[in-house]
């Protein structure tokens, strides 16, 4: 959050209302500028900078909140997040006061995940993002949880801003006093799917985007309250809707209100927008000057926040498919990973570099603990990523290896691409592998790159092999690969084409005849098997 306009937390948590969180000892007034949001693991060193909220997953009693309350205040934190029921023993309250951290107390339905990234949206969320000073009810550029709260004090009703996949961009306070569907969709920060089906079944959707003024919804169920919706367009272009939960039609007066709000809410959301594009490609530049390496590499990895230490690359893409689709789908898959990777490990670059998208992980903060214990929780990373996803994007994962210090990212880069390219060739359906496990396969795809762009998988003796195959339809080739994967067991070989040993032996001497390959010299039988394989992988057999 290096270089952005900051929030109190007070306003945070006014504009988060009582549905997520509540503050359950305070040593003050809350009105220290939040810079940033960590989540803590006790398997961690732990490092927080001075203004940063701590996520206290899995702090239950009240011994280890009162010793991470005093390491808290230590480094200057700004609050500790722990899970309902917080007990609020006196030696708690007085923890609380001498760290000068405030104590908070989550949901216990909340995501811990969904948590971190709605705070650190909610605290970017009054950056003017392109330098602009347009102003709605008190509300900067961009800053959609203000617009939310102005428009539900104009309508007296809980408001939601979602975009057009039906995801919670910000939302208004007293949600708490609104219904479970709602409560359920500001904690998954996604209307559930189960609503929105029922929402296309009636047609909802449909009336909705194809007008300009408000739709009143029955309720869906009987434990939901009626909403009263309402598009949100630039010209012709949905850029999303906002959803207020209504007991019945609006007035005329806020009718007129809603849909002077949504026209407001249309222009933030597009200096959002245009601010999230400027923030992409800033951040691409950043992360690609950091891969490549050279003497701008240290100032771009200090921008991002990264440490000349132990750092680690990943390269993540989408299977191949349409173009205009896999455009989309790369720039979801990064935004996925920048979120996921910023709940996980904060110090982390996530960036869509020419299609594909790189995360660098820092895997230590130069201390003999480190934060990431090698390969296999990089790895662990990785797989709770896609686990996330699930079947939303087909997505594949290359590693790199861990280097020692920033000059090696570049090298890193280099084995997460090779990864990576390995699996989109794959035909066992792996998604993630390191560069160490894939190696072979690496350089033969390499070297099958090599000689195709030569020309070479098409000349010598296994080139006259396949062309005399073609016209006669013997087999010489699968003789040929039983002979050569068998390593010259012809026992093993002649069962593996159906063949008695006797017929092999026979084919194998008049396809070498025929061919001129001789068999009997290990180079020619190294070239013929490399060529073989090659071929395979090139697509050619």
């Amino acid at each position: 959050m290096s270089g952005q306009a900051r929030s109190k937390l007070s306003r945070v948590l006014e504009d988060l209302g009582r549905t997520l969180l509540d503050v359950v000892a305070s040593p003050g007034e809350l009105d220290a500028e939040l810079t940033g949001v960590l989540i803590y693991d006790p398997d961690d060193e732990l490092v927080v900078s001075p203004g940063e909220l701590v996520l206290g997953v899995g702090v239950r009693d009240a011994e280890t909140t009162i010793e991470l309350l005093r390491r808290l205040g230590e480094f200057g934190a700004i609050g500790l997040v722990v899970k309902h029921p917080v007990e609020t023993s006196e030696a708690v309250v007085r923890a609380v006061r001498e760290s000068s951290v405030a104590l908070l107390g989550l949901t216990r339905a909340a995501s811990w995940s969904h948590v971190a990234a709605l705070l650190r949206t909610m605290s970017l969320a009054s950056a003017d993002m392109v330098g602009g000073t347009d102003d709605f009810a008190g509300a900067p550029a961009g800053d959609l949880f203000a617009l939310a709260n102005a428009v539900g004090a104009l309508l007296d009703a809980p408001v939601t801003i979602e975009d057009r996949a039906s995801r919670v961009l910000a939302f208004s306070g007293h949600q708490e006093e609104s219904d479970p569907g709602r409560v359920e969709t500001i904690l998954g920060r996604q209307v559930p799917d189960r609503y929105t089906r029922m929402l296309h079944e009636r047609g909802a959707f449909r009336e909705l985007f194809h007008g300009d003024e408000p739709v009143y919804v029955e309720a869906l169920t009987d434990e939901m309250l009626p909403r009263v919706a309402i598009a949100v367009r630039a010209g012709n272009e949905v850029l999303g809707s906002m959803w207020a939960v209504a007991r019945e039609p609006l007035t005329a007066d806020r009718a007129a209100a809603f849909a002077d709000s949504a026209r407001i809410v249309a222009l933030h959301m597009l200096r959002a927008r245009a601010g999230a594009d400027v923030e992409r490609r800033l951040s691409a530049d950043l992360v690609a000057t950091v891969l490549e390496g050279g003497a701008g590499a240290s100032e771009a990895a200090q921008r991002l926040g990264l440490a000349d230490g132990r750092l680690c690359v990943m390269a993540a893409q989408v299977l191949e498919g349409d173009a205009a689709d896999n455009e989309a789908a790369s720039q979801r898959l990064r935004d996925a990973l920048a979120l996921h990777f910023a709940a996980v490990h904060p110090r982390s670059a996530a960036a869509l570099v020419g299609g594909v998208t790189y995360v660098v992980l820092p895997a230590g903060h130069g201390s003999t603990r480190t934060v990431l214990n090698g390969d296999r929780d990089i790895i662990r990373l990785a797989e709770d990523f896609l686990a996330r996803i699930g079947a939303r994007a087909d997505a594949v994962i290359g590693v790199g290896r861990t280097t020692e210090s920033l000059a090696e990212v570049a090298l890193s880069r280099r084995e997460a691409d090779r990864a990576l390219r390995v699996l989109q060739a794959d035909r066992r359906g792996r998604r993630i592998a390191r560069f160490d496990d894939v190696q072979a396969e690496s350089l033969l795809l390499r070297l099958a790159d090599l000689v195709t762009e030569d020309g070479e998988l098409h000349l010598g003796p296994l080139a006259t092999l396949i062309e005399y195959d073609e016209r006669h339809e013997i087999g010489f080739v699968d003789t040929l690969v039983a002979y050569l994967d068998a390593f010259g067991n012809v026992a093993e070989a002649a069962a593996a084409v159906h063949l008695h040993p006797n017929s092999f032996r026979y084919r194998l001497r008049r396809l070498c005849e025929m061919s001129g390959l001789d068999l009997d010299d290990p180079d020619v039988r190294l070239a013929t098997m490399l060529q073989l394989r090659l071929r395979r992988l090139a697509g050619d057999a």
